[in-house]
C-alpha cells in the first residue's frame, strides 16, 4: 500500500493533482481512497489531500510518520507536512515560497533555515512554476509536480497521461501533458536516470 500526502495553498491545484494520482492508480487496477481538507482554500489557506492506494485500502488517513510520499506545492507547506513523512519516504517540493498573511503583515516570521531543513530531509526541489511558464502557463505547475512525482511511483506513464487528459480542461490537455513530461524529465535528470 502507498500513502501520500499532498499539501499546498488554495489555488495551486493540490486537489486536482490528487484526483490525477487517484485516477492513474485506478487505471492500474488499484483500490484508491482520497481525503481532502480544504480549510480556507479559496482565500489562499492551507489545503491538504491524502491519497492511499494499493490492492485493498481500508482507510485514507495518513498519520505522522506514515506517508511514503509527501508532495508539497510550497516550501513552507513542506515544512508543515514533514512530520507525516515516514523514514525513507520521498519528499517532492515545488521550490516556491508563499508567505502567509501573518508574515506579510509583520505579525509572524518565516522559519529559519528552510533550505537546510528540506536538504536534511532529502527533498527534491522542483522549479515547477518556471517549468510551467516554459510550457505555456504557470497554472500547469501542479502537473509539472505530478511529472516529478511519477518518477517515484510504480504507475505506468500511459496511466498518468490518461489521468492528466481526463482531469484538466480540454483546451489545456496538450500543454498539461507537456508540463507532465517536463516535470518527469527534470526529476529523472536530478536522480541521474
Amino acid at each position: 500500500m502507498t500513502k501520500m500526502l499532498l499539501s499546498g495553498v488554495g489555488g495551486q491545484g493540490t486537489i486536482l493533482a490528487a484526483h490525477v494520482i487517484a485516477e492513474a492508480a485506478m487505471t492500474e487496477g488499484l483500490d484508491v481512497k482520497v481525503s481532502e481538507i480544504h480549510g480556507m482554500a479559496q482565500r489562499g489557506g492551507a489545503v491538504s489531500t491524502m491519497v492511499t492506494f494499493g490492492d485493498e485500502v481500508h482507510s485514507m488517513v495518513v498519520g505522522d510518520g506514515e506517508a511514503d510520499i509527501v508532495v508539497s506545492f510550497d516550501e513552507l507547506e513542506a515544512l508543515r507536512s514533514l512530520p507525516a513523512l515516514k523514514r525513507g519516504g520521498k519528499l517532492i517540493v515545488n521550490d516556491e515560497v508563499i508567505k502567509p498573511g501573518a508574515v506579510l503583515t509583520g505579525k509572524a516570521q518565516m522559519p529559519c533555515d528552510m533550505d537546510g531543513i528540506l536538504d536534511a530531509a532529502d527533498a527534491l526541489l522542483v522549479p515547477a512554476e518556471a517549468t510551467a511558464r516554459e510550457v505555456g502557463s504557470a497554472k500547469c505547475a501542479n502537473v509539472v509536480m505530478l511529472g516529478a512525482v511519477s518518477t517515484v511511483m510504480d504507475l505506468s506513464e500511459d496511466a498518468w497521461i490518461g489521468a492528466v487528459r481526463a482531469n484538466v480542461p480540454p483546451k489545456t490537455v496538450d500543454m498539461n501533458i507537456e508540463a507532465f513530461k517536463a516535470g518527469r524529465a527534470f526529476a529523472d535528470e536530478k536522480r541521474g536516470r
